[in-house]
């Protein structure tokens, strides 16, 4: 077995529990030997397709078992799986494809126009591979057995897109050792890595945990935690297409698949989870899940407390991490815990909060600085030298990952999360960080959801603007919601200006979509009420 190569490792843990359930979907029940031997086919099918090593595959698929094999496939030939946004434009595609110079690109049957459009564009054409019936013709007709490459090592090459929601869509480029302990690696009891390869085969042998990641695959919180629940010897359960955000048919794959972990991304997911509870709060036997975790976006208050109402037993984490960093804290409330509501996280070992200087923020100094990790962190982003040296400079001999998000550190050593400095709101001089506002906006009861964004002001530079989905049946005024903030944030900190609509448009990691947020505040709808 190689050195922390995520192929060795994955066939390794398939040949010690082949004959456990690794992936259960609609209609699909597969072991892992029967996820290995599906992955082994694509992989001679890639092959006849000219992908070579250190080729990038990418991959326009939805949630599905077939994500993940494709994933399995092309590590198994030291390829690079490449992640695309299903709901990418042809001109978003297109831009992606250029950038990453995929070999073949595997794709949804219904996206064949919109992939076919995009690769047509490119001066150096990818193959093109529909799933389907001819791909399951492919795969019966290919080899079995394990491809044959050399030279695996924890030096082969991962790549996962991000930044599309911001920008254009930017590949963060990981070794394979890297990534697996910043983001795969299952902690001991006593919190422990893995300390090698066979440890992590031993520890699969008594892995159980049966977990849905509800977000897509083509995020790295939902493939990422599919990864680490197969490299634990665990079962990835794959929701019904769509369901992801279908409360009522979550909450029933949960229950019929007894699943013990799942994984959302903040409010935009547990917000209806927590009202379909309310509503029903018999109708599921939910007593096998034992965690619930949000990654990607933290929780407010008001919406974890409603979750814990009817999951009394099971631990509520919420888990911090970037593209560019792995996992890096987390807060948990257990069973009989009181919850602070305050995002305070204990963080894993490298991370820090750097100062404007990229010195140290001292634990209760007060000082408002960038969170940042070393030790396992990326290469740097494909194609990109200039963002690189920003975003992983080297300091005294330590090379950082130095993300966009803004904290202060507790005296106690744990970091409280700001939000993101690029979404910051600058009002009258004063820093607002929207996550604040929008956290103490959804524990009003007229509330389903909002995002706050700052627009321009001439006397205060930048407004805060809060754009809100009421309860159905609730009246939302600015009057309500300014006295309701009042009570914990500072005034600068309250809406002045209030936009109704009818939903509150996220991505579909759940993430604010603060772009959308932001052409609606500057153009509000009729009913929109305003303040000074």
């Amino acid at each position: 077995m190689g050195p922390w190569n995520l192929a060795d490792l994955f066939e390794a843990v398939a040949d010690e529990i082949g004959g456990r359930e690794a992936v259960v979907a609609p209609g699909r029940r597969w072991t892992f030997s029967e996820l290995d031997e599906r992955a082994n086919r694509l992989a001679h099918v890639m092959v006849y397709r000219g992908v070579r090593p250190g080729d990038r595959v990418a991959l326009s698929m939805r949630n599905g078992p077939e994500y993940l094999e494709a994933m399995l496939a092309a590590l198994k030939l030291r390829a690079i799986p490449v992640n695309v946004n299903v709901r990418y434009t042809v001109e978003e595609l297109q831009y992606l494809l250029a950038d990453a110079g995929p070999r073949l690109v595997l794709h949804e049957p219904d996206l064949t126009a919109r992939v076919t459009a995009a690769a047509a564009g490119l001066p150096h054409r990818p193959r093109l591979l529909a799933r389907g019936r001819a791909y399951e013709a492919l795969l019966a007709g290919a080899p079995a057995d394990r491809p044959v490459i050399a030279g695996r090592s924890g030096d082969d090459l991962y790549v996962l897109y991000t930044g599309g929601t911001t920008g254009q869509p930017k590949g963060v480029v990981w070794r394979h050792e890297d990534i697996f302990f910043s983001a795969l690696a299952t902690a001991d009891a006593d919190g422990q890595r893995p300390g090698s390869p066979e440890a992590v085969v031993a520890a699969a042998r008594a892995g159980r945990t049966r977990c849905l990641p509800a977000s897509p695959f083509t995020h790295g919180t939902a493939h990422w935690t599919a990864l680490a629940t197969l490299f634990n010897g665990g079962t990835v359960v794959v929701a019904e297409d769509g369901a992801g955000l279908a409360p009522q048919a979550l909450w029933s794959t949960v229950e019929a698949e007894r699943v013990s972990m799942l994984v959302i991304v903040g409010d935009a997911f547990a917000r209806p989870l927590a009202d379909a509870l309310d509503l029903d709060p018999d109708r599921w036997d939910l007593s096998h899940l034992l965690l619930l975790c949000s990654g990607g976006a933290v929780l407010s208050p008001a919406v974890r407390q409603a979750l814990l109402a009817h999951l009394g037993w099971a631990v509520v984490v919420d888990g911090y991490g970037t593209s560019e960093t792995g996992g890096q804290g987390r807060m948990a409330i257990w069973p009989g815990q009181i919850d602070s509501g305050m995002p305070h996280f204990t963080v894993d070992e490298g991370t820090a909060v750097l100062d404007d200087q990229l010195r140290l923020v001292q634990p209760g100094s007060r000082v408002v600085g960038r969170l940042a990790r070393r030790g396992h962190i990326p290469i740097g982003y494909h194609n990109d030298p200039e963002r690189t040296a920003s975003t992983f400079p080297t300091v005294d001999g330590v090379r950082w990952a130095v993300t966009g998000d803004r904290a202060t550190v507790d005296p106690d050593g744990r970091i409280k999360l700001l939000g993101r400095g690029s979404s910051s709101i600058n009002t009258g001089g004063e820093k607002v960080f929207p996550e604040e506002v929008e956290a103490t906006l959804k524990a009003h009861p007229t509330v389903f959801d909002a995002v706050v964004v700052g627009v321009p002001d001439e006397r205060w530079g930048e407004r805060v603007t809060a754009v809100v989905q009421p309860r159905n049946g609730s009246t939302v005024t600015l009057e309500d919601l300014s006295e309701h903030c009042r009570q914990t944030l500072a005034g600068y900190k309250t809406p002045r200006q209030l936009v109704v609509v009818d939903l509150v448009v996220r991505h579909p990691t759940g993430k604010a979509d603060h772009r959308w947020a932001r052409r609606v505040a500057l153009d509000p709808p009729r009913r929109a009420g305003h303040g000074r």
